[in-house]
């Protein structure tokens, strides 16, 4: 049995180039395990919004790499999108204090959303290692096999691609380091922005020193100022 490649909703490119994934034995049980898990529980983010970050930010335009851990578990939260909540959702706090950061490195005001689209769409791939979670219990879903998953995307991105950059936040992020060739890419490294890091975040600049990079490199740099979006 396979899964059936139309059926998948992600963005062509990413389908083309991620295709032996979705059709290796280990996604089909991704598959069942979700089904399980929706019979039982609620399941964030919607079915529609798992593979955002994808169909927001499609393969051939990716920039940059942000790579979070898994959904947020709260009603109305998760949307697809690492560190992202949707607008008229309470900012949760390593959000806040990744917005102090860019306020400190680009003197960009802190927005009032916490809906990161905007950057999505610019080419930021908003990345979970995991793709799910159930409603109120973190990392729930942390054995699914989406990690098997997930470093196949970092892993052939680091592949395909030349001059991303990859934002590497706290301990689980930075151990996907080995997965990217940084020869070829700029891989960043810093601290989680969770407050429980005590500030250990701040002043890392990974914002002003991924568009020096992408503008050395003749990419067009992110506007990072959220309050500018469309």
């Amino acid at each position: 049995m396979q899964i059936d490649l139309d059926k998948i909703k992600i963005e062509q490119g990413w389908k083309e180039a991620l295709k032996n994934e979705f059709l290796s034995p280990y996604f089909l049980q991704i598959k069942q395990n979700l089904l399980h898990a929706l019979s039982k529980n609620k399941v964030y983010p919607p079915g529609n919004l798992i593979f955002n970050a994808f169909n927001l930010t499609p393969f051939d335009k990716v920039k940059v790499v942000i790579l979070g851990q898994d959904p947020y578990h709260g009603a109305g939260q998760a949307m697809g999108l690492s560190f992202s909540v949707p607008n008229g959702i309470k900012i949760p706090p390593s959000l806040v204090n990744i917005y102090k950061e860019i306020a400190d490195d680009l003197g960009i005001k802190e927005p009032n959303s916490g809906d990161l689209s905007f950057w999505a769409r610019q080419g930021v791939l908003l990345l979970n290692a995991t793709l799910s979670v159930n409603a109120g219990v973190a990392n729930s879903h942390s054995n699914f096999g989406w990690q098997t998953f997930t470093d196949a995307v970092i892993r052939i991105l680091s592949e395909k691609k030349s001059n991303l950059v990859f934002m590497l936040w706290g301990n689980y992020a930075k151990s996907k380091a080995n997965l990217i060739d940084f020869k070829k890419h700029l891989v960043l490294m810093a601290a989680h922005p969770s407050p429980l890091a005590r500030g250990a975040f701040f002043g890392c600049k990974h914002f002003s020193k991924c568009n020096e990079y992408l503008k050395n490199n003749q990419i067009s740099p992110i506007n990072w100022d959220l309050n500018e979006r469309q």
